[in-house]
C-alpha cells in the first residue's frame, strides 16, 4: 500500500518581475523597466501575429484598457478572456434573439417567481450565492425543476429531477416545446407580436413525440411532460442555466432551443419571467461588456457598424479595421499554423483550462513569445518569456465588476499588495508608453468615465451612482433614473414602433455528442465544478476547507462493481486524446454509464487531457461535457475513505 499526498499544489505569489535569457534557462529577477522593454521588443517583431488573453476575474476597467491596447496598440481585434471556455453560447445565443447578450433578469427576481427551471447547472455547487435567491423563492411556493443528467445537490432541493443523457438538451427542449404547442399553452398573442419564425419551429419540434424523446434522452415522457406544462402554465418563470448547457459542440444551438421556450410561452421581458446564464467568474459578463472579445467595441456596440466605429476611432485617435478578430479558440488554432505567434496573457491560465490541454501546452510553447501578467506563478506563466506580477483585482484594486445579473459594483482596494507588483492598468499604459502611446490614467475611475462616454448602456453610471445605489444594472443610458431589472419588456409594447425587432425563435436541430461511446470508450465522462474550489485551483487550492477531497473520477455504485473497483483505489482513466490515473469515489447521483470529474486540481490529476476540442462553430466552446473515456484497474491499489455521497 501506498499513499497518496492529497494536498494540492501551493503556488507561489509574484512580487517581482521574471524574465528569462532563453526558454531553456531558467527566470531570474528583472526591475520593471528591464521586462517592460523586453515585452515592448517582443510584441513589436509579432506585430500582425499578436493575441491578447484578457481577464474575467479582473476588473472592468482593466478589461476596457486591454481591448484597447489591442485595437490601438497592436492593430488588431484577437482578443479575447475565458467567456470563450465557458458562457460565449449564451452570449451567442441571446443577443441573436435579443440583440443583447445578458441574462434577461436580476437575482431578485428568481425569489418571486412561480417556477425556477435549472437546466445543467448545479448551482448549490458552481454559483451558490444565486442559489440563496432560488432557495427563497421555493420558499416563497416556486415550484423548482432541475434538468440534469446527475441528480447533484442542486436537483435534491428539486420538485422533480430529468436526468437526461449527455448531449441530448435540444431533443428535450424540443419535446417540452412540441407538448406545448399539443396541449394548447402556446402564449399565442405573445408570439403573434413579438416573436419571428413560429411555423417552422412548429415544424421542427413536432417529430419530437414525449415517446421518442423518452428514448433519446432516458428521461420519462411523463416528467417531461409535467415540466412543459408547469413552464407553460405558470404566471412567471425563471429558465436559468449553466456550462451543462454551453460546454458542448453545439453550445450555442443549445442555448437557442432553451430560449425557444421562453419566447413560446411568454416567459421573458417582465417581472419574474427571464432566462438566466449563470456565470461562474466575478466578471465574466463585464470582460465582454468592455469590449475583451474580438465581435464587439465597448458597451457590446457592433465592430462591423461604421457609426460605431467612427466614434470610438475619434475617441481613441485610430482607425478601427471592419472585421472581427479572432477568438480564444481561434487563437490557439492559429498558433498551430504559425499565424500568431505572440500573445499577451492576463490573468488566465490556458494551460490547464483549455479542452486537451497537451495540445493546448504545446501550442504555447511553440509561440516565438509570451508574456503573462499574473498575481501567481501558473502553469501558464512557467511557460512564458517575461513574467510580470499584478495586483489581484477584488482585494488590491480601485474598479468595478460586473455580475451575471448586469450589475456592475464597485470594487474596492482593501489591502497593499506585496513587493513590486503593479496595477494592471499601470502595467498596460506603461508599455503602450514604450510602443508609442501616451496614455495617462488618474486612475480607475478616468478609465470609467472614457468607456461612460463611449457606451450608452453604461452612460448613468458614475462612481458616486454606484455607491449610492450599491451597483446598478445596465443598461442605465441617463444620469437621473434607473431602468427595470429586466431587459426586453419592449416586446409586450402594443406599438410595433416602440416594441421594435422581434425575437427569432431559433431552429436548432438536435447533434449527439461528437466524442462518441463505443466498446473500446464505453463511459461518458462530464465535468463541472465542486464547492470547495475554484477553477484550475491556482487561487482556491492553497487554503484549506474541510470539504476538499481532491480529484476523483466519480462512478456510481453498478460501474463501480461492474469494473471490480472500489472507493479510494487507483484507476487509470482513458479518453482518445490521453491518460490520467484517478482515485475512484462512489456517487449515488450518478447513472450506469455516466463518470464525473473535475479541473479543479490538474497537478495532480489534470482532467483536461481527456476532453476533447470540439468546438461550437458560432461561439467556439469546447465540449467539455461530453468525452468517452474507459476504465481501468491498476495493479497497486490506494487505502482511501470509502465515503458514499
Amino acid at each position: 500500500m501506498r499513499n497518496r499526498d492529497r494536498t494540492p499544489k501551493t503556488y507561489t505569489r509574484l512580487t517581482h518581475p521574471l524574465v528569462r535569457d532563453s526558454r531553456e534557462e531558467p527566470f531570474r529577477r528583472a526591475s520593471w523597466d528591464e521586462a517592460l522593454d523586453r515585452v515592448a521588443r517582443g510584441l513589436e517583431r509579432n506585430r500582425g501575429a499578436f493575441g491578447m488573453f484578457s481577464c474575467s476575474r479582473a476588473t472592468n476597467e482593466m478589461n476596457y484598457v486591454a481591448q484597447k491596447f489591442a485595437r490601438v496598440v497592436m492593430g488588431t481585434h484577437n482578443v479575447d478572456s475565458c467567456n470563450r471556455t465557458c458562457h460565449a453560447p449564451s452570449v451567442a445565443g441571446l443577443s441573436a434573439a435579443f440583440g443583447s447578450g445578458g441574462g434577461t433578469s436580476s437575482y431578485e427576481e428568481v425569489e418571486h417567481t412561480d417556477v425556477i427551471v435549472m437546466w445543467g447547472s448545479n448551482a448549490r455547487f458552481a454559483h451558490p450565492i444565486f442559489f440563496q435567491h432560488a432557495l427563497k423563492g421555493v420558499r416563497n411556493g416556486a415550484r423548482m425543476y432541475a434538468v440534469d443528467p446527475r441528480r447533484t445537490s442542486t436537483a435534491e432541493w428539486a420538485e422533480s429531477w430529468l436526468g437526461l443523457n449527455v448531449g441530448t438538451d435540444i431533443a428535450m427542449a424540443h419535446a417540452i416545446g412540441r407538448e406545448i404547442i399539443h396541449a394548447g399553452l402556446v402564449n399565442e398573442a405573445f408570439v403573434e407580436r413579438a416573436t419571428t419564425g413560429f411555423a417552422e419551429y412548429r415544424a421542427l419540434v413536432e417529430p419530437w413525440t414525449l415517446s421518442l424523446a423518452e428514448k433519446v434522452t432516458g428521461v420519462p415522457a411523463r416528467a417531461i411532460r409535467e415540466l412543459a406544462h408547469a413552464y407553460a402554465r405558470a404566471e412567471r418563470a425563471q429558465l436559468c442555466w449553466t456550462l451543462g448547457i454551453t460546454e458542448h459542440h453545439n453550445g450555442t444551438d443549445n442555448v437557442r432551443a432553451l430560449i425557444n421556450l421562453a419566447l413560446l410561452t411568454g416567459h421573458v421581458g417582465r417581472y419574474g419571467s427571464g432566462l438566466q446564464p449563470l456565470r461562474g467568474q466575478n466578471n465574466v459578463q463585464g470582460g465582454g461588456d468592455m469590449g475583451a472579445i474580438p465581435n464587439r467595441l465597448p458597451g457590446f456596440q457592433d465592430i462591423l457598424d461604421a457609426d460605431v466605429r467612427r466614434k470610438f476611432e475619434s475617441a481613441w485617435d485610430t482607425v478601427i479595421a471592419p472585421h472581427h478578430g479572432l477568438n480564444l479558440t481561434e487563437m490557439f488554432e492559429a498558433m498551430e499554423d504559425g499565424s500568431l505567434r505572440a500573445v499577451y496573457c492576463v490573468g488566465e491560465n490556458p494551460a490547464q483550462s483549455e479542452a486537451d490541454s497537451e495540445q493546448a501546452v504545446r501550442r504555447l510553447k511553440g509561440l516565438d513569445f509570451l508574456v503573462v501578467q499574473d498575481i501567481f506563478l501558473t502553469r501558464t506563466a512557467e511557460l512564458a518569456d517575461v513574467v510580470l506580477p499584478a495586483t489581484a483585482g477584488w482585494a488590491e484594486t480601485e474598479g468595478t465588476t460586473t455580475s451575471s445579473e448586469r450589475r456592475v459594483q464597485r470594487v474596492r482596494r482593501a489591502v497593499t499588495p506585496p513587493g513590486e507588483a503593479r496595477e494592471d492598468i499601470d502595467i498596460l499604459c506603461d508599455l503602450a508608453g514604450r510602443l508609442g502611446h501616451d496614455w495617462k490614467y488618474a486612475g480607475a475611475e478616468a478609465v470609467w468615465s472614457e468607456l461612460r462616454s463611449l457606451s450608452p448602456d453604461h452612460h448613468g453610471m458614475t462612481y458616486a451612482r454606484l455607491e449610492e445605489h450599491q451597483g446598478i444594472q445596465w443598461p442605465c443610458p441617463s444620469t437621473d433614473r434607473l431602468e427595470p431589472t429586466y431587459l426586453h419588456g419592449r416586446l409586450w409594447e402594443p406599438d410595433p414602433a416602440r416594441r421594435g425587432r422581434p425575437a427569432p425563435f431559433g431552429i436548432v436541430s438536435h447533434d449527439p455528442p461528437a466524442d462518441l461511446t463505443d466498446e473500446a470508450y464505453p463511459i461518458r465522462l462530464t465535468t463541472g465544478r465542486r464547492l470547495d474550489s475554484y477553477n484550475t485551483g491556482v487561487q482556491s487550492g492553497g487554503f484549506a476547507s474541510p470539504l476538499r477531497r481532491g480529484e476523483y473520477v466519480e462512478l456510481c455504485p453498478e460501474d463501480a462493481e461492474r469494473y471490480g473497483v472500489v472507493a479510494g483505489e487507483d484507476v487509470r482513466v482513458t479518453s482518445r486524446r490521453g491518460s490520467v490515473v484517478a482515485p475512484v469515489w462512489i456517487d449515488t447521483g450518478l447513472r450506469p454509464g455516466l463518470a464525473f470529474m473535475t479541473m479543479h486540481f490538474p497537478d495532480e490529476v489534470d482532467t483536461n487531457r481527456l476532453t476533447i476540442e470540439a468546438n461550437c462553430p458560432i461561439a467556439g466552446t469546447a465540449e467539455f461535457k461530453a468525452s468517452a473515456i474507459r476504465i481501468e484497474k491498476l495493479t497497486e491499489r490506494l487505502t482511501a475513505p470509502t465515503d458514499v455521497r
